[in-house]
């Protein structure tokens, strides 16, 4: 008789940061229909309590939940250290925690700067550094760095952040090529603007984001499922959206000075 397939049987653990809405509950719910099991971290207990109860009726997953603020100061460390103390080892790190802030770069805080640089870069990175080598020395891993469109352009009132997505995007792109035959993959997701919390409150800061036409604004749940492919598959770059997707590429192939004129130029006139 032939041996089992030990690949066959295994449930891979998906840690998903900033799961309690938008793109992370989205994609949690992705990994728990393909029978993973589940580790979902963010601020909110009551929020990521909820989703587990939900993912665990609907799927009959394993959930657990982690509740961390990851912008905070030695947090991907503390989370680190609780998952080895708990003995939970991580297969798929969806690193998808993250903040926005539209307005003017002098018109926002120093501090406000700072904590979107702490969480979407500080927090990342140093998941990536807790976490990755575990999975290289077993050979086997996936992760899924939630960035955006906005990394392949400078984009006018979204400085900070869009430079934060561009990091993130940068470090995919060199982390995939490190680890090419490790059993070790990484994904960027680089979705446009997408129907969430986040745009809501982006509306709020400016109005103006509200008249855009409904055909540029993706569904959240088709987002987070492309994603999910994409990280499956081990495909290193994932732009939902074909309009998108034209944007993006003509971002890489557009002189730089003429992105900032042309992004520039459609900032004022939404202002």
């Amino acid at each position: 008789m032939a041996a089992a397939d030990p690949s066959a049987t295994r449930r891979d653990t998906v840690l998903v940061t900033g799961a309690s809405a938008g793109i992370g509950e989205a994609l949690a719910h992705c990994a728990a229909a393909d029978g993973c099991a589940l580790v979902l971290v963010a601020r909110s207990a009551d929020k990521l309590e909820a989703l587990a109860a939900a993912l665990k009726a609907r799927h009959g997953v394993p959930v657990r939940v982690l509740p961390a603020d990851l912008g905070r100061p030695g947090a991907a460390a503390a989370l680190a250290a609780e998952l080895k103390r708990r003995r939970i080892t991580v297969d798929v790190l969806v690193n998808n925690a993250g903040i926005l802030e539209n307005a003017a770069f002098v018109d926002t805080a120093p501090a406000r700067h700072q904590a979107l640089i702490d969480l979407n870069i500080g927090a990342l990175t140093g998941l990536l550094a807790e976490l990755l080598p575990g999975m290289v020395r077993r050979g086997h891993g996936r992760v899924l760095n939630v960035a955006s469109i906005a990394a392949f352009q400078p984009v006018p009132t979204l400085a900070t952040y869009a430079a934060t997505k561009a990091f993130v995007l940068s470090l995919t792109e060199s982390l995939a090529e490190e680890l090419s035959g490790s059993g070790v993959t990484v994904t960027a997701l680089c979705p446009g603007i997408t129907a969430t919390g986040m745009l809501s409150g982006a509306v709020a800061s400016n109005p103006a984001l509200a008249r855009l036409p409904s055909f540029v604004v993706g569904d959240v749940e088709q987002v987070a499922r492309d994603g999910w492919r994409a990280c499956q598959r081990g495909q290193v770059i994932k732009v939902p959206g074909a309009a998108n997707l034209v944007a993006t590429i003509g971002g890489r192939v557009t002189p730089k000075w003429l992105l900032r004129r042309v992004a520039g130029a459609v900032t004022r006139r939404a202002g």
